[in-house]
Order: C-alpha cells, then sequence, then structure tokens
C-alpha cells in the first residue's frame, strides 16, 4: 500500500451563512468580499476553501468531505468539525434537516456514501461498523444513546433529539453542547486475512457566546461559561501546535481537546469547518474567527494507515529479516577476521580486504560472502577454490536444513498462536460473560446487603420494643398484684360496710316503725284528751278545768317534745342512711379504690348509730 505514512496539514474551510431575518430587519449590512476560491476580504485570509453563502449542502460535501470517506475505507483516521460563534451555522453544516435530500448537513450524507462505497467494494472485504454519539456538555460527557439501532440516520435523529439546547437572543436552537458522532469502521479480507481499522470523528461544536448579545441568564449563563472555557482550551492547543516550538501542549485543559488530540497533530487527516456571519452586528467575532481558521492551518498532522499484519505478513518479514541478520553476522566475522590478521602483525593485501562497497552491497542485495571489487574493471569478481565451494555448498545445505526446520517450528507456533487467539477469544467471551454475571451477583450482593442491613435495623427495633413491652408486661403485672389486694382489701372492707349497713336499715325500719306505732298513739291520745277536755269542760266548773287544764298542757308539750325528738332522730337516721348509701357507691365504683376514703366514713357514722340506739 502506498503512502502508508504522511504528513499534512489540517484542511481549513471557510463558510459564510446568508444574513438571517433579524439582521435583516435591524439593518445589518453584509461585510465579507470573496476574492476566488480561497480567500475573503482582498486576501486577507486565506484558506483551502472559501463558500461564500450561496454554496448548497451537496457543493460543501462534494468538495470537502466526500474523499475522507476514502481515506477511513483506506484504514486513515478522520475528523471534520464545525468552530464558529453562536447562530453562526455550524449545526446546519455537520447535520442539517436529517430527512431532506437537498437540507441533509456532511453527518448524514457521509453515513450514507460509507454504505454506498462498502457496496462497491470486493466482496471478499468483511465490514464491521460501530457508531457512537455523544456530547461534551457542562465538561462531562454524556451518552446521546441508549443503544445501537439498526439505522445510522435513526441514531443521528436520536442522538439530535436528546442533545441539550436552548434559546437565546441569537439563537432559538442554540446548542449547548459539544456533539461528536463517532464511526469506527473494522474491514478484514476473508482470503488475505488483512485488516485496516478506520475512525470517522464528526464534531459539532458549541458556539462562543458574548452574553451581552446572547442574554444568558441562570442556567444558560452557566453553560454558556462552560462552552466558552473549553472553546478557549481548543485555542491554546491550536496556539500551541500553531508555534511549533512548545513542548507541552495543554491537551488536558478540557474534555473536548482530549477526545480531539489525534485530531489535532496527531494520527489524523482533519478537515476543519470555520462557520461566519455575514453581518456586520457580528464583525468582531467574525475576525477572531477567521484569525482561529488560520493558526489552524498551520497545524500538521502525521497520518498513518492503521494496518494489522496477517501471520503470512509476520512470517515474510521475520525471513527478511532474519536473512539481513545472517549476512551481517558473516559480514562481521570477515570483518573480524580481518582485524585478527592486523593485530597478528599479517599485512592484509588489497585484494582480500573488505571494503566499505563490499559491505554496503551486501547488506543491499544480500551477496554470497566472498565477495571483492575489481577496481580496474569495477565489476565484482569472486575467488573461490573448488573445496571452497564444496565447504560453502555443504554450508548451504545445512542452513537450508536449518530454514526448513525453522519454517516447520514457525508453521507449529503459527498454529499455536492461532489456537491461543482462539482461547483468547473464547476467554474474552467467557471473561465478558463472566464480568456480566459478576456485576449481576454484585448488584444482587449489594441489594442483600441493603434488604439485610433494613432487616436488622427493624429486628432491632422489634427487639427494643419487646424489651419496652416486657418492662412494661412486669411492671402491669406488679400494678395488678397491688391492685388485687387492694381489691381484695376493698371487698373485705365493702362487705363490713354492707353488713353495718343492713344492721343500720334494720334499725332504721324498726325505728320507722316503732315512730309511727308511738306517733299514732300520741294522736289518739291527744284526740281523746281534746275530745275529754271539751266535754269536761262543758260539764265541771272552770277552776278545777283550769286545773286539769294546765296539767294535760303540760303532758301536751311534753309529748309534743318527745314527739320533736323522735323527729330529730328519724332524721339524724336518714342523714346517717344517705350518707351509707353515698360511701356504698363509692366502694362500688371501680375508680375509687382508695383505702382512705373506704375506712373514713365507719367512724364518722359510729356517733350517730350510738345516739340512736341511746334514744330507742
Amino acid at each position: 500500500m502506498a503512502d502508508v505514512t504522511s504528513e499534512c496539514n489540517i484542511k481549513v474551510l471557510c463558510r459564510f451563512r446568508p444574513l438571517n431575518q433579524s439582521e435583516i430587519l435591524r439593518g445589518d449590512q453584509f461585510i465579507p468580499k470573496f476574492q476566488g476560491d480561497d480567500s475573503v476580504n482582498g486576501r486577507s485570509y486565506v484558506f483551502d476553501r472559501v463558500f461564500p453563502t450561496n454554496t448548497t449542502q451537496e457543493q460543501v460535501y462534494n468538495a470537502c468531505a466526500k474523499q475522507i470517506v476514502k481515506d477511513v475505507l483506506g484504514g486513515y483516521n478522520g475528523t471534520i468539525f464545525a468552530y464558529g460563534q453562536t447562530a453562526s451555522g455550524k449545526t446546519h453544516t455537520m447535520e442539517g434537516k436529517l430527512h431532506d435530500p437537498n437540507q441533509m448537513g456532511i453527518i448524514p450524507r457521509i453515513a450514507e456514501d460509507i454504505f454506498n462505497h462498502i457496496f462497491g467494494m470486493d466482496e471478499n472485504l468483511e465490514f464491521h461498523i460501530k457508531v457512537s454519539y455523544f456530547e461534551v456538555y457542562m465538561d462531562k460527557i454524556r451518552d446521546l444513546l441508549d443503544g445501537y439501532p439498526d439505522e445510522v440516520m435513526d441514531v443521528i435523529d436520536e442522538g439530535k433529539n436528546n442533545r441539550h439546547v436552548a434559546v437565546t437572543n441569537m439563537n432559538e436552537h442554540s446548542s449547548r453542547s459539544h456533539s461528536i458522532f463517532l464511526i469506527n469502521i473494522k474491514q478484514e479480507h476473508t482470503e488475505t486475512e488483512q485488516k485496516l481499522c478506520g475512525k470517522l470523528y464528526l464534531v459539532d461544536l458549541a458556539g462562543s457566546e458574548k452574553v451581552s448579545k446572547t442574554g444568558a441568564a441562570g442556567a444558560v449563563l452557566d453553560e454558556a461559561k462552560n462552552i466558552n472555557k473549553s472553546l478557549s482550551a481548543l485555542g491554546n492547543v491550536i496556539s500551541a501546535l500553531a508555534e511549533g516550538t512548545k513542548t507541552h501542549v495543554p491537551y488536558r485543559d478540557s474534555k473536548m481537546t482530549r477526545i480531539l488530540q489525534d485530531s489535532l497533530g496527531g494520527n489524523c487527516r482533519t478537515t476543519m469547518f470555520i462557520c461566519c456571519s455575514p453581518s456586520s452586528y457580528n464583525d468582531a467575532e467574525t475576525k477572531s474567527t477567521l484569525m482561529f481558521g488560520q493558526r489552524a492551518k498551520t497545524i500538521r498532522n502525521t497520518a498513518s494507515v492503521n494496518l494489522e499484519l496477517t501471520a503470512d505478513q509476520w512470517k515474510r518479514k521475520y525471513e527478511k529479516e532474519k536473512e539481513k541478520n545472517k549476512t551481517m553476522k558473516e559480514t562481521i566475522q570477515r570483518l573480524e577476521a580481518e582485524l585478527n590478521r592486523w593485530r597478528n602483525g599479517e599485512n592484509v593485501p588489497e585484494t582480500e580486504r573488505t571494503t566499505a562497497d563490499v559491505v554496503r552491497l551486501e547488506s543491499v542485495e544480500e551477496r554470497s560472502p566472498v565477495m571483492i571489487l575489481d577496481n580496474d574493471t569495477s565489476s565484482i569478481v569472486v575467488r573461490i577454490s573448488e573445496e571452497e565451494r564444496q565447504k560453502y555448498e555443504e554450508e548451504i545445505r545445512k542452513l537450508y536444513k536449518q530454514l526448513d526446520d525453522k519454517d516447520d517450528e514457525i508453521n507449529l507456533q503459527c498454529q499455536l498462536v492461532e489456537k491461543l487467539k482462539e482461547q483468547m477469544l473464547d476467554q474474552d467471551e467467557l471473561l465478558a460473560s463472566s464480568r456480566g454475571d459478576g456485576d449481576k451477583v454484585q448488584a444482587e450482593l449489594g441489594r442483600l446487603q441493603v434488604e439485610s442491613s433494613c432487616a436488622k435495623t427493624e429486628v432491632k427495633e422489634v427487639l427494643q420494643a419487646l424489651e419496652e413491652l416486657a418492662i412494661n408486661y412486669d411492671q402491669k403485672s406488679q400494678e395488678v398484684e397491688e391492685k388485687g389486694l387492694q381489691n381484695q382489701l376493698l371487698a373485705d372492707q365493702l362487705a363490713q360496710k354492707m353488713a353495718s349497713l343492713m344492721e343500720l336499715e334494720a334499725e332504721l325500719s324498726h325505728m320507722q316503725e316503732v315512730s309511727g306505732q308511738q306517733r299514732k298513739r300520741i294522736a289518739d291520745v291527744l284526740n281523746g284528751l281534746m275530745r275529754d277536755l271539751s266535754e269536761f269542760s262543758t260539764i265541771v266548773g272552770n277552776g278545777e278545768i283550769k286545773l286539769g287544764c294546765s296539767q294535760h298542757e303540760a303532758k301536751i308539750r311534753s309529748l309534743t317534745e318527745y314527739m320533736q325528738s323522735v323527729e330529730l332522730k328519724k332524721r339524724m337516721l336518714e342523714e346517717s342512711h344517705d350518707s351509707l348509701s353515698e360511701e356504698l357507691a363509692k366502694l362500688q365504683d371501680p375508680g375509687n379504690t382508695s383505702l382512705y376514703t373506704c375506712n373514713t366514713p365507719v367512724h364518722t357514722l359510729h356517733p350517730h348509730i350510738s345516739q340512736a340506739a341511746g334514744h330507742r
């Protein structure tokens, strides 16, 4: 394969978009002046190609991106990325409208072109294509795909929908992240086992912003700061590579520059689109973008084919190196022999000396070892005897035999290598499977550990609750025993009270009966006395009557006093009965179980009972 390794400058292309509606309404002027296909503004800025505003998407692709497909399929790494201020047409150039044949950008056209080239290539070539789509947002890498769909266009569409965008004063769909669409193509010739590998990075950078123009605030402002920071890091890398004198290139200053490390000064064929606004309102940003492109144009990359040698190629290379090594050893032996002759004081004739031309000739053309240069005829003359010739032939036969042995050994080693490769592939598959199983087991173990810790916590809480319940049970049991004793004591007191109450009730009923009988008898006596007195007063004289009346009145007063005392005792007994009933009710109430309330009324009732018994 010709030109396996080559140095090349980064290819820089400039594209201007037309004035948009807001710029026309604002009355902005159209500032760029195109001169030829490679310069703008009077040859102030010279690039590989300058595209005016009326350039179509297809023209841009055919002029600048079509060749890179062939390079990637030839085993080279390639990169196309778009740089410029916000709303300058970067996403339109790289993506465009995915399902519109006229407005499709570079990424969908390259995807179609790759498959068209593959379908037209040798049938013995086997291709493996992998597609990745990710973004660098807030200096963090995020995958824009959940998986790999069957169609590349669906992959692009899915990633585009997932990409971070926001509305600013300059762009209603401003990209807030750098997007990278990576196509990895591996090809293998099924007959020769020749393998090539090529990677294609398609990068849509977020635009640099002036906050005063975009009106960014809040989260959008933070995004703008990160965008400008990563673009500043990219500018520092471009400047360091353009100067060519710095030993350190700051690739590690941002995630974006680390991803583009091979694309900038590495093993890659790189094309950069600098997208510009033609508006006078953005004159300063456009000049800065053009100067960035000028610096980038001086960077040189060293692109090489990513080639994997087959077993036969390694074998041929080994044979060539082995033969070269053999020739050099023989030359060294002759030179050492000649040197020993000189050291022993022997004068070596000029015709037997090994000259530098002979050494060079043997190393390049791999001649036989006993060649000398004839100065008169400028031709190579071989001078050997029959004995030496036989000796050399014998040596050659031995060497050929050794070579055959080595060939057999190499074949065995190649077979062993192939077996080891197969074993390694099997081991890799087994390892991948084991890792997957291990991850699942680890995840399950983590879940079980979490559940175990939760269960331990719950068990600890339950045990603590049970311990508290046991303590409460012991306390309650002790209280129940105390309450049982109190209730037993109260029951005994209640029985005593009931017995006393029954005695009092019996006495009260007896006294009420006696009192009723006495009241009735007294009433009868009084009535009889009053009748007798009235009859007697009519019959007997007044003097004796007065004496009898006074005596009767004295009896009546004594009876009346006795009646009052009986009534007083009755009331006292009724009050005592009521108080005993209240105390009995309190004793029967389970809430009032105090010994104090049970014992006190017993002593207060005895005086009344004794008084009632005394009057009785």
